[in-house]
């Protein structure tokens, strides 16, 4: 079938048809994390988010280049108190190169992605690794008349800029408000206009991480970062931008004012935003008590979680919600979602199972143009998940014997399953280190059934209802089915 996927692409504030510039290759960039300290929820759903949009225009048959850079530099997340750097002030406290301290971060945030099951990207720059890619853009900028250097800094003229081009195009910010707006900040008095921001920012002694250039011995400003490694490896048109709702001013805003200053135009042809997640309607944070890491979900030990959480009901959780949706957190929603994940999980371990008849009684054609539909359509993954719980009921009615279905449509449904539920949603079952021992209950669990089948074929029905009565008096519920049995651990 045609696919003709639409993304809501913020710049126009619409859906739009997409559509490459270099078909079949695609060029797509995403802002990945400031690695200062332990990942928490807000930071997967971007990760998973764009983890779906890269599996499925894979599954299309595009080549996507998928670059997520690492924001290391150190000149993000200051401390209140005195202003100091987060990276700078845990290299000094714990005497570690400042790279060190980042390295330990993105162990940590590399491994979490693996257990949400989030592929990684094609290439993944460090800002860090990136100085002379970004002094080169500063120059650029400098020569084309929108930059101008200050006491050894060197900002950005928003002002100069929206005389000729429109500063605040993609968060529909007004510039005229922006530029009368007053601010104290580290360097106010440097800078021409309160809205100006930073390309080049000299450092102070006590700055750990600096770089030579011709204006100081200093570090990029933030949003310099990803102009210049989008460029370097998608080149000076590419087609998609993603990140989370936060980053759309002032980030993903200067980065299209540089592009345009520095190249004479735009960049980025979609922009694409995840929304926020957020507890009791306020977005997360450590000043008010509601940051959870996904360690604590992981390992249940958050003052606000009742039980531990598995990374895929996390996955399975975010994307009951579209993303450009917002999704609050509770306790009850996580619970809701791990049950609906096992329901999901034990429907598609159920196809395995199943004895194809000569004939169908159920109708599962259009499954799967359902799903196509609802994926091409913005990626509406909570859409695509009620079509495979209608598929769910489907194979229950089937493996309970109230309806058939024959080896064709069985083929068509397995494949169904393994296409969205996997390929695309990424939704695997869960493994742990209890698994062989498991497998292992399981194996002596079928064997006490096979023995309930011949106390029933010789209508021993004393040893049937036992064996039945002291599974259940362990917790497993016992089906018949018109091909044996089947039975589940109650938790």
């Amino acid at each position: 079938m045609e696919h003709r996927l639409t993304i809501y692409n913020t710049l126009s504030r619409k859906k739009e048809q997409f559509v490459p510039a270099h078909s079949p290759h695609v060029g797509m960039y995403v802002c990945g994390p400031t690695v200062y300290g332990d990942g928490h929820l807000g930071h997967a759903r971007p990760a998973i988010t764009f983890d779906i949009l890269y599996r499925y225009l894979t599954h299309l048959g595009y080549k996507v280049r998928y670059v997520r850079n690492i924001t290391d530099v150190g000149h993000l997340e200051h401390d209140a108190d005195d202003g100091e750097d987060k990276i700078t002030k845990k290299a000094r406290l714990e005497q570690l190169e400042p790279m060190g301290v980042v390295q330990y971060y993105l162990n940590r945030y590399h491994k979490a992605m693996e257990k949400l099951n989030v592929l990684p990207p094609s290439i993944e720059p460090h800002a860090s690794g990136h100085i002379i890619e970004q002094l080169e853009f500063v120059r650029k900028i400098l020569d084309a008349g929108y930059a101008y250097v200050s006491e050894g800094s060197v900002y950005f003229d928003v002002e100069k800029y929206s005389k000729d081009h429109h500063y605040g195009k993609l968060s529909g910010r007004n510039i005229d408000e922006l530029l009368s707006t007053t601010r104290e900040l580290d360097g106010q008095s440097e800078k021409r206009n309160s809205a100006d921001f930073a390309l080049w920012k000299k450092a102070s002694p006590e700055h750990i991480m600096n770089w030579p250039s011709e204006w100081s011995q200093g570090y990029p400003g933030w949003h310099l970062e990803c102009s210049a490694m989008g460029t370097k490896y998608l080149g000076e048109e590419f087609d998609i931008h993603g990140g989370g709702m936060d980053l759309l001013f002032p980030h993903h805003e200067c980065e299209i004012a540089q592009s345009v200053a520095a190249l004479g135009h735009e960049s980025v042809r979609y922009w694409m935003h995840n929304n926020m997640i957020t507890i009791n309607g306020t977005k997360m944070g450590k000043s008010l008590g509601n940051f959870i890491t996904l360690d604590e979900f992981f390992e249940g030990t958050h003052p606000l979680l009742s039980q531990p959480f598995s990374p895929m009901t996390i996955r399975f959780f975010i994307l009951q919600a579209h993303y450009r949706s917002t999704v609050d957190f509770s306790d009850e929603a996580l619970i809701a979602s791990e049950k609906g994940l096992q329901r999901l999980m034990e429907a598609n371990a159920h196809l395995d199972k199943i004895t194809p008849a000569e004939r169908s009684t159920v109708d599962i054609r259009s499954l799967r143009s359902k799903c196509y539909e609802a994926m091409n359509d913005d990626l509406n993954s909570p859409i695509v998940i009620s079509h495979l719980f209608e598929g769910a009921r489907t194979i229950n009615t089937i493996i309970a014997g109230k309806e058939t279905i024959n080896a064709e449509d069985l083929e068509e449904l397995k494949s169904v399953y393994h296409t969205f539920l996997h390929d695309i949603l990424g939704l695997t079952a869960e493994t742990g280190a209890n698994d062989e021992r498991e497998a292992a209950y399981g194996k002596v669990v079928d064997m006490l059934l096979e023995q309930r089948l011949k106390a029933k074929a010789n209508k021993d029905w004393a040893t049937s209802d036992q064996i039945r009565d002291q599974l259940a008096v362990l917790g497993f519920e016992v089906k018949d089915t018109k091909d044996g049995f089947e039975w589940k651990l109650n938790t």
